[in-house]
């Protein structure tokens, strides 16, 4: 009887942890104070370290990334002057970088600068398998456009800022062609919260009824294994538009 009740206990025990990883909620805005905005470019302070915060590229190498499904960097990105940047055009989707390592729950940082009509992205949450050819087939983006001056009318969702062809952005606080813009993303078990420049513009909740419901009414339907990964890559997105980024840091959960 008691071995019974011990196995019924633990049983209970371990259905509360897994529910209580899946459903976590940490307080984004904590984790963005952790973030020291004057710390030199492309540097960790000792109190970033402190809080766990991880450099993912120094502006000098290409180390900790690759070309999706590729094993090696592509030539379509390169480093210039302490930043990721594109080097094609011609506004095609080219190849997107991914980190090699793969993330289930975090806080990523990053910096990016766009021309006239840049799109691109950060996407997390990528299966890398040859089946796919773009990262955004499994993965969310957190879209970064310059959509003012896009050429072609742009749906809500496909706005600088929004949880592209999901949640647009419910803050519009991008700042002037050719400034430095700070992208948060906080991914904490099913739920999202995207930051730009200070500012809270998307916060859902995955596998929500809401969530399931965009997704199977919009773009992803046509997707099967969009948003089906709740760990993978991230990526920086290449669409043949140039755009540059920096101060890439990433905090596990």
């Amino acid at each position: 009887m008691k071995t019974t009740l011990l196995k019924i206990f633990l049983g209970i025990v371990a259905i509360v942890i897994i529910c209580s990883a899946k459903s976590s909620k940490r307080d984004p805005l904590a984790l963005y104070a952790e973030l020291d905005k004057n710390a030199p470019v492309n540097t960790l302070t000792a109190k970033e370290k402190e809080n766990g915060w991880q450099l993912l590229f120094d502006g000098k190498k290409t180390d900790g990334w690759h070309g999706y499904n590729m094993k090696v960097f592509p030539d379509c990105w390169k480093i210039d002057d302490g930043t990721f940047t594109t080097t094609n055009s011609g506004s095609q989707e080219g190849l997107d970088i991914v980190t090699d390592k793969v993330y289930r729950s975090f806080a990523f940082s990053i910096e990016y600068k766009m021309v006239k009509a840049t799109n691109s992205g950060v996407i997390f949450q990528i299966n890398e398998d040859p089946k796919y050819k773009y990262p955004y087939e499994t993965g969310p983006e957190f879209q970064i456009i310059d959509h003012e001056n896009w050429p072609d009318k742009l749906e809500d969702w496909q706005m600088n800022g929004a949880n592209y062809a999901m949640y647009p952005p419910m803050a519009k606080p991008y700042k002037p062609i050719g400034e430095w813009n700070r992208l948060f993303l906080v991914v904490d078990g099913n739920f999202v919260t995207q930051m730009l420049n200070d500012v809270v513009v998307v916060k859902y909740e995955k596998n929500s009824e809401e969530w399931k419901k965009l997704r199977n009414s919009g773009k992803w339907a046509n997707y099967p294994d969009w948003g089906k990964f709740d760990e993978g890559h991230i990526s920086l997105q290449n669409h043949g538009t140039k755009v540059w980024f920096r101060n890439i840091k990433l905090k596990k959960l």
